[in-house]
């Protein structure tokens, strides 16, 4: 099964206004390490080794 690669996230200005506004009071420390948190988070729910790997050389 492939990553979806097309737009897919429910109101995506929303969820950049929600990302922004809980890191608008953090240090770049404190917003590196929330998003380290968020990325964990997320990586769990995509859960297979394999399509994390090709999550992360999408991203390189």
């Amino acid at each position: 099964m492939s990553l979806i690669l097309t737009p897919n996230i429910e109101s995506p200005d929303d969820f950049y206004e929600v990302l922004t506004e809980a890191q608008r009071e953090m240090t770049d420390e404190q917003a590196n390490d929330m998003n380290a948190r968020l990325v964990l988070i997320l990586a769990n729910q995509i859960g297979t080794l394999s399509r994390l790997k090709e999550a992360i050389a999408l991203s390189q």
